[in-house]
Parts: structure tokens; sequence; C-alpha cells
């Protein structure tokens, strides 16, 4: 049995069809990554699949239960960190786990040990009593994070956790999505964030103006796009890059810091080509890499219609 099953799932506002019959699987036990430019229905998507939106047409099953005839049952599977949040600012961390917890069933003794635990897990033990409204973003966001995963559910659906969030915060929330997932759950990760996806997830599904384009590993994903190579380069000083793409070696090129991207089909060539430049211009190269095609790549290839579904 799957964790989610979805099946031609569609919703429409008015004209706009924000899902169009779309349908996928998401295995027990794996981190599933759903991405997609801005209004292409990830949200709506996954407000339906949590109970926040009823579908117009196609069926949902959450660990084999059909959410639209039973939603109580099928919610309490799982766990869900929305987008904005959905903590209470005049309650403190602890009274938000407690009162999360509580839906769930779990005993006060029980729950009063396990919030001091997520408390502390989260390095939110000595602000445990203190209003969160005078958290700062990321400390709010942890106590979001916490709240959802109380009861440790079997499925946890994150929209965009680590959005806005300082690198700290950051990289605290993906250990825990890690070790939740090592322990079994199911974990549905919205984001606009592709390298996380690319570090976090087993399969991706990427969706455009409402419909499905790729579901699939992402080095899978990356090797589709092969043909998306490029050098990367860092001279001692910089340089104009229009030189380079003078030669006719590169496509286009980007500027990344203190080092310029070249997008190439023949990077043997335009590495040669970037040495004897080197040595023409009496330039140190400080570093050179040849890159393959990203899971960036992959998702601009499949999204670079301009014309989305907002």
């Amino acid at each position: 049995m799957n964790a989610i099953e979805v099946k031609n799932l569609t919703k429409q506002f008015g004209d706009l069809t924000a899902v169009n019959h779309i349908s996928f699987e998401v295995e027990k036990g794996e981190i599933f990554g759903f991405l997609g430019p801005n209004g292409a229905g990830k949200t709506t998507t996954i407000r339906m699949l949590t109970g926040l939106l009823t579908p117009d047409s196609g069926d949902i099953f959450i660990d084999g239960v059909d959410i639209r005839k039973n939603t109580i049952k099928a919610k309490m599977k799982m766990g869900v960190i929305p987008e904005m949040g959905n903590i209470y600012v005049d309650l403190t961390a602890k009274q938000n786990i407690i009162m999360a917890g509580r839906f769930y069933g779990i005993s006060k003794r029980e729950l009063d040990k396990k919030a001091d635990s997520l408390l502390e897990q989260f390095g939110l033990y000595e602000r445990k009593n203190d209003p969160v409204r005078t958290f700062s973003k990321g400390m709010k966001q942890r106590v979001n994070v916490a709240s959802a995963i109380v009861p440790d559910p079997e499925i946890l659906f994150l929209d965009e956790p680590t959005s806005g969030l300082d690198v700290q915060s950051q990289r605290l929330i993906r250990n825990i999505i890690k070790e939740m997932n090592q322990k079994g759950t199911t974990i549905f990760l919205t984001t606009h964030n592709i390298e996380e996806a690319n570090i976090l997830c087993e399969r991706v599904g990427i969706i455009n103006k409402g419909k499905i384009v790729a579901i699939d590993a992402p080095e899978r994903l990356k090797r589709t796009f092969d043909k998306t190579q490029s050098v990367e380069i860092s001279f001692h000083k910089m340089i104009d890059g229009s030189l380079i793409e003078k030669s006719g070696l590169a496509s286009r090129m980007e500027k990344l810091g203190d080092k310029w991207k070249f997008y190439t089909d023949n990077p043997d060539k335009l590495t040669k080509y970037l040495v004897r430049f080197a040595e023409d211009q009496d330039l140190t190269i400080i570093s050179m890499n040849i890159c393959g095609a990203s899971l960036e790549d992959a998702f601009v290839k499949l999204t670079e219609s301009k014309d989305y579904a907002d």
C-alpha cells in the first residue's frame, strides 16, 4: 500500500483550472518533493491532500483511507506544516505543542514529557514559557514543526518549511525531516529551494500549469538533460564574460558571485579555449569545473513556459 495515492485530481476556481487531472503515488517511507513555479498548483494540491480543500473531481487516499469519505481518520494519520504556519502567537511554545497533541488524544502526562523533549531538540527549552509573539521567524517555524510532529505522524506534509529562514534554522529543520524519515515517517515536501529537494528527496514530482510534467529521482531527471552542460570558472580578477561568449562555444552565460558559468554542448573545446584565453589575457585561473545538468536545469527546461496557472 502506498502512503498517498492521487487519481485524476482536479480543482477549478472560476475559469481557472488550478489542478488538472493529476495522478501520482507516494511510497511509504520515502521523501517526495513537489516542485513547480509560483501558481503552478502546488499549494492547491497540498490543501486538497490535507483536507483543507475539496476537489472538484478525483480521488485521494491517505494510507488507504479515502479522505473525502473519512476525513477525520485520514487526518489522524498526518502532520501538516502549512506555508503560513498555524501556531498561536499569544500562547507559549510549550502550550502550542501541548494543544496540538491534545487533538490526537495523547495523554496529559505523556504530552508534557514529549513537549519538553521536542523543545530541547529544537533548541527552545529555555524559552518554552515565553509567548511565541516574542520569537524570531526561525524560532516560530521551529515551534510550528514541533507542533506538527508531536503525534509522530505516519505522513508529514510540509509546505515551504524553510522559506525565509536563517541558515541555522534551515539546517535544523532539514535534520529533523531526515530523522523522522529514518524512523519511518513518509514526507511530502513542497519547496522553491531546488537544492533542498535535491539533497532530501528520493523522488520529485514537477507540476506546471496544473499538470504533472515529470516524476522521477533527481539524478534521473538530471540525466534527461545531460546536454545542458556548463563550465564554471573563476579568475583572479573580474572579466567581461561577453568576451568568452563571442567565441561561439557558449550558448549562454551567467555570473555567479566571483565566477562565470558558461553553458555549452562541447565542454572540452570550451575548457581548452578558457585556458588559452587566460594565458592571452594574463589571468590566473582560481577554479574551473565542468558541470553536468543540475536539478535546477531540469526544472527550468520542464517549466520554462511563462503561462503559469495563476
